[in-house]
């Protein structure tokens, strides 16, 4: 399997099998990705016994990802810092101490606080876990391979999550699913004592020289982004004043990160970075791709539970299905655009295909009284398109400098993992708000027509009727609109002239990023 000689992770004790060696490392990992601070999945659950409100549960939740998406700049620092058993123990002590707090807390930003640490140590544990475990995957260090895999692993543990956040909460109650992870992650924690040696095959780097405030303010100025898109529906966006000053504190440290970019030595995101077509088309790609599944958001929950009536395990139940695109997706990708080639036009064009078929067949499919097998296709297709998409793009960054590459990563994070989703989401929102408003009123004008009728229902059985109805043709109505828009982007993508394959997407060896930190640090120095 290895042309380059024999792969082997000497951090671990001489007894462990080598053949047995990267599965414990992919139990780590898969462990690391089913932990965070909260779980969205049984939003509905904490609310009810709790003071929060569901806003407040998802802004905790997103605030994970975005702890999540700001480690990718200086992960690999920290493995060049810290040997992989102390990396794994303090990892997994830091996530079971968030999952502590965020069983017992109802204060909002000490629960956002907890899940933004909680979300840096998850991915500084799966980092270290996939970045041992590199050249046994691809040993020719190809990137387009590498991301297969990780797209493999990061969508499918995020449905798998949902799945096992709310069978847990079925059989007991949500706090249930934190001591699940807490053990999990104890079980990690014994097994890197037994197994792990401290190790290290290259002399520790200091932690010499990061732009800690840069993090900071950009972290935060994602949380303003974020919070403006969660909370806008709640607080009636610009007619209240937390919107207007979360709009204005994210400007305001948006010009202080570009200022201080523009002035200091090293950044934590250069000006440079931004100036790369890849990066900023990329970026600009996803939130069209956001807008265009929002409806899993935003529609289908409203669908499955108000108009098929449609229970929580039922409508987990279809992550089943999203699991099968996901895999099936890696796996075509890696048959075709890692091993074989193609081009990014191809994939770009195949992804959105499945996402504007998938709009088109909820449009026409969409009933009282649709058969649960009617959704298998069109959720297969969503999550196939979505991640065909996702390991295109992850692949296209490495067209970008290795010295920009960390903090290109870092910004295609923020709009994929942080608030791409939510961004989408409150578009459609609120859209079907108006949508929604104009079609009550048109079905309302109706009603004098139907007098006998009407006079034979109880009055709140009738606007009970009558807002469903309105409900299920202001979705067909979105739907439409979605499936224009969709193939608008295809049109544009299918008549863009590109040739552009991934054949130099190969990762340095870490004794080469390890010496261009080397030098960045004495620059810092001098």
């Amino acid at each position: 399997m290895h042309d380059i000689g024999p792969f082997s992770i000497p951090a671990m004790r001489p007894f462990v099998p080598e053949k047995l060696r990267p599965w414990i490392i992919i139990v780590f990992a898969i462990v690391f990705q089913l932990s965070g601070g909260v779980y969205l999945a049984v939003v509905s659950e904490m609310v009810g016994s709790t003071a929060l409100m569901q806003e407040d549960i998802t802004m905790a939740g997103a605030a994970s990802l975005v702890g999540l998406a700001l480690t990718f700049t200086i992960m690999f620092r920290l493995k060049f810092r810290f040997p992989s058993k102390v990396t794994l123990l303090v990892c997994c002590s830091g996530i079971i101490v968030c999952n502590l707090i965020c069983m017992h807390t109802v204060s909002v930003p000490v629960l956002v606080a907890t899940s933004f640490v909680a979300g840096a140590f998850r991915m500084w544990g799966t980092f270290e876990c996939n970045s041992t475990i590199q050249l046994w995957i691809t040993p020719k260090r190809d990137l387009s391979i590498f991301f297969c895999y990780i797209n493999l692993l990061v969508q499918g543990m995020l449905q798998f999550t949902g799945l096992t956040a709310i069978y847990t909460s079925f059989l007991s109650e949500w706090e249930y699913m934190h001591w699940v992870v807490v053990a999990l992650l104890l079980m990690v924690m014994i097994a890197t004592v037994i197994l792990f040696r401290t190790y290290r095959s290259m002399k520790k780097l200091p932690l010499f020289g990061i732009d800690w405030l840069g993090a900071l303010l950009w972290g935060l100025t994602v949380l303003c982004v974020i919070f403006l898109c969660v909370y806008g529906e709640h607080y009636d966006w610009y007619e209240s004043q937390y919107i207007r000053m979360a709009t204005i504190f994210a400007v305001a440290m948006i010009l202080i990160n570009l200022w201080r970019a523009k002035t200091i030595r090293h950044p934590y995101i250069s000006l440079p970075t931004w100036k790369f077509k890849t990066v900023y088309l990329t970026a600009i790609i996803y939130l069209i791709v956001f807008i265009l599944i929002s409806p899993m958001h935003v529609l289908e929950h409203a669908y499955m539970v108000d108009i098929l009536g449609y229970d929580s395990l039922n409508v987990i139940s279809t992550n089943w299905i999203a699991i099968l695109g996901i895999v099936t997706a890696s796996i075509f990708m890696y048959k075709t655009f890692a091993l074989k080639k193609w081009s990014y036009k191809r994939a770009t064009v195949i992804g959105f295909s499945s996402i504007v078929a998938y709009l088109m067949i909820f449009y026409f499919i969409i009933d009282y009284n649709l058969p649960k097998e009617s959704l298998i296709l069109p959720i297969f297709l969503r999550n196939f398109g979505y991640v065909v998409i996702s390991i295109c793009f992850l692949t296209a960054l490495t067209q970008v400098p290795f010295q920009y590459f960390w903090e290109a990563l870092t910004i295609q994070a923020f709009v994929d993992a942080c608030f791409g989703e939510f961004f989408g989401a409150a578009v459609l929102g609120r859209a079907l708000k108006y949508v929604m408003a104009k079609n009550v009123t048109l079905l309302s004008a109706n009603l004098d027509h139907v007098n006998t009728l009407a006079s034979q229902m109880p009055r709140g059985e009738l606007y009970g009727a009558l807002q469903q109805q309105a409900l299920m043709v202001s979705m067909k109505e979105l739907y439409g609109w979605l499936v224009i828009s969709g193939l608008f982007c295809l049109a544009i993508f299918m008549l863009k002239e590109s040739s552009l394959r991934p054949k130099f997407a190969i990762h340095p060896k870490f004794r080469t990023i390890r010496r261009y930190i080397k030098h960045e640090l004495r620059e810092k120095i001098n």
